[in-house]
């Protein structure tokens, strides 16, 4: 590809990611051809889809810090961060699976896959438990293949090196999440606290923050220039799941590619249920906070309980508060990110990534 990587970060990425997953497919196949199957799924599943927005802010993170945007050098930071995009297919994967989700971007999510591949072949045992366990061991290869990926990309030593802290904290942090997530499910923790620790946790460290936190560590940018970056990070990143909560209650199903309500059904303790709750306790509305608390986790809810929950939602004012606490969080992101000063156009570009990632109706 001729195009400048600035001017075409997410269709490197695709390329990147499509070179790489060939090759590795190419290499199961040939030792064991039954498990190239289950691997020729998994690469369809991380090119099927998906913003590419971690390695874009990985990329403006390396050019802001005054990386090269063309060159050897560049090439290798390029594959280096494109396996952030194999680190997000293995916490989508489980995350579906440990939410029971039937689709993810229009199509059945893999374990669902796994399962029908099981009953359609008439192989012995629960074909879900058969979906359940190709899932967990794909979840597993695309986060051993994120390593592979980036300790292979080709970077010279001393920045592999600088780059190590962000990336060991990113995975540990999106898997922290990932049992916070579960774990306010199951203890039906119903405060702000818990939502906004779950959204800092499992969404904004490893989409936003340590990803620009990696590009600018590879670009051996100074401390303050990272603490800057992470600090934009963060409030965009926690700004970007609260959009994500609002689509999953309220985006159109043919744009997103997940049924709406899905999170409601799931039992997602949202900073926006958490709102709804609050709000009608103290509105006096006790009714319909225990409407909106049996519909929490309710996997057999149909369209007309969603669309209750919706109507409360709005009713109470929780939508208008996350909608302020978004703007808030952008308005201090670009604050944060005003303060550091970076090379051209990565600041122009984080500005404009800001606005899509809190806008986005998908």
């Amino acid at each position: 590809m001729d195009e400048p990587i600035d001017a075409a970060v997410a269709a490197h990425v695709e390329r990147a990611l499509a070179d790489y997953l060939a090759v590795r497919h190419a290499g199961m196949a040939d030792q064991a051809p039954s498990f190239g199957s289950a691997v020729a799924s998994l690469a369809d599943f991380v090119l099927g889809g998906g913003k590419r927005l971690r390695p874009t802010f990985a990329w403006w993170g390396w050019r802001g810090a005054g990386g090269a945007g063309t060159g050897v050098e560049a090439e290798a930071v390029l594959r280096a961060v494109s396996a952030l995009e194999l680190i997000q297919a293995c916490a989508l994967v489980h995350d579906d699976l440990m939410d029971a989700s039937a689709v993810r971007r229009g199509k059945p999510t893999v374990h669902v896959e796994f399962a029908a591949r099981h009953r359609e072949r008439g192989w012995a045992g629960a074909p879900e438990r058969f979906g359940a366990a190709a899932a967990i061991l794909l979840g597993d290869l695309a986060l051993a293949w994120a390593d592979d990926m980036f300790t292979g990309a080709g970077l010279p030593a001393h920045r592999q090196v600088a780059a190590l802290p962000p990336w060991q904290a990113m995975r540990a942090e999106m898997l922290a999440g990932q049992y916070l997530d579960v774990l306010t499910q199951a203890t039906g923790d119903e405060s702000g606290e818990a939502a906004l620790s779950v959204a800092r946790m499992k969404t904004a460290a490893y989409t936003v923050e340590r990803p620009l936190h990696l590009g600018a560590a590879l670009a051996g940018a100074p401390e303050h220039v990272v603490a800057g970056l992470r600090a934009f990070g963060t409030d965009i990143g926690v700004a970007f799941q609260l959009r994500d909560d609002l689509l999953g209650m309220f985006g159109d199903t043919e744009v997103t590619g997940k049924p709406a309500g899905d999170d409601l059904r799931e039992g997602k303790r949202t900073l926006l249920m958490s709102a709804g709750l609050r709000r009608a306790v103290a509105a006096g509305r006790d009714a319909d906070a225990e409407a909106m608390r049996a519909a929490l986790g309710d996997d057999a809810l149909d369209a007309d309980g969603v669309e209750r929950v919706r109507g409360l939602l709005l009713d109470v004012g929780a939508v208008t508060e996350v909608e302020t606490r978004m703007a808030e969080l952008t308005e201090t992101a670009l604050t944060a990110l005003e303060a550091v000063e970076l090379a051209d156009p990565a600041g122009r570009v984080l500005r404009e990534l800001a606005v899509t990632a809190t806008r986005r109706t998908s």
